[in-house]
């Protein structure tokens, strides 16, 4: 047994010999490659421990060794951005695209740090698409892998950055060119629409989308695309706000009114008083003085957001002389900020699709 055994490690040795004889450069490629990640393992263990610059040394020699490891490319652009080094961090992306040019997250990347620190709108916009006709092959396996909802997801997310450069783009031309300035407008709508029909519940796409409406003058959609936006997210302001000032421009001041009031509310619980909730605030005088010299000329006109809620139905409590507030309040105060009882102003014969029904039902509103 003992002679077959050397026998056997003998013939092995001198195989390998002859293979690094006969193809000295592939089996060079194999050593390199196992050395190469064999570094980038040690890469990944510091940049789970957060020691960016060991990760950054470790990374770079292993792709030195082993270049088509296009992770290791990846996660090395992630820690130049970091350190705000940019233009690094783009040629690592662009290394981990040329290995591998379906990798999603690689040019996600790419285009936010393009568009977003760099100003490179249309690089941005190029990488997007590149997401967007990318076709992976779609597998699902029930309980231990499945891509299609998360190449789906990821197209829509690639819509929404799309938008928001286009939007962008706009923002950064020049402000007499009105026709460029509506057409990258127009573009950056096409890509909210495109994301909100993927991202149905992201709030995000959908007050882009109402802010983008809004800026176009199409104040019907943008009126129903930011109650739509409230009703995903209650708490956020800024729908409340640009709401607000849509129906304050529209003349619909006892609306504007109380979408400000909220608007003031939730900036105030986020960010405590500030030069923001100042302004709105004088916004809201505003507002209010005009109210009460039309409610004193119009002292009979009904209006959409004068109902109040119901005291009872809150059901404070008080502990020890203070104030409690009950689940039934808590329900009270989310409804109340998810309510956009201004959405009859804006409704039209709009497509009934099924997202709208879904939406018109949740906030108890009629077809």
């Amino acid at each position: 047994m003992k002679l077959k055994g050397i026998i056997f490690i003998i013939v092995l040795f001198f195989a390998v010999l002859g293979v690094k004889y006969l193809f000295p450069e592939f089996v060079d490629h194999q050593v390199n490659k196992v050395r190469g990640m064999y570094l980038v393992h040690k890469g990944d263990k510091a940049l789970e421990l957060r020691k960016w610059q060991k990760a950054i040394d470790y990374y770079k020699q292993g792709l030195s060794l082993y270049p088509e490891h296009y992770t290791a490319w990846h996660n090395l652009g992630s820690i130049y951005v970091l350190y705000e080094d940019y233009d690094a961090a783009l040629d690592a992306y662009s290394e981990a695209i040329k290995y591998n040019p379906k990798f999603i997250v690689a040019r996600m990347n790419y285009g936010i740090v393009s568009a977003e620190k760099l100003g490179d709108f249309d690089a941005a916009i190029n990488q997007y698409d590149e997401i967007i006709k990318t076709k992976r092959r779609l597998l699902n396996i029930p309980w231990v892998f499945d891509n299609k909802k998360s190449t789906k997801v990821n197209k829509g997310y690639a819509f929404y950055n799309k938008g928001v450069a286009y939007k962008q783009k706009s923002l950064f031309t020049d402000k007499d060119d009105y026709i460029l300035r509506k057409r990258y407008l127009m573009d950056a709508l096409e890509a909210y629409k495109s994301a909100v029909k993927i991202l149905k519940k992201n709030y995000e796409a959908q007050y882009n989308l109402a802010l983008t409406n809004h800026l176009l003058g199409n104040t019907r959609e943008a009126g129903f695309g930011y109650c739509k936006a409230i009703a995903l997210s209650p708490m956020s302001y800024e729908a409340h706000y640009n709401l607000a000032i849509l129906l304050k421009n529209l003349n619909h001041y006892h609306e504007a009114r109380e979408e400000l009031q909220k608007a003031a509310e939730l900036i105030m619980y986020s960010d405590g008083f500030s030069n923001r909730q100042s302004y709105i605030f004088d916004i809201l005088a505003e507002v209010s003085r005009t109210v009460y010299e039309y409610d004193r000329e119009n002292p009979l006109v009904d209006h959409i957001s004068d109902t109040k809620p119901d005291p009872e139905t809150l059901k404070i409590t008080y502990v020890n002389g203070k104030m409690v507030y009950s689940e039934e309040l808590d329900k009270a105060i989310l409804k109340n900020f998810s309510t956009c009882k201004a959405f009859k102003i804006f409704k039209t014969e709009l497509e009934d699709d099924e997202d709208d029904l879904v939406f018109r039902k949740k906030v108890s509103l009629p077809r």
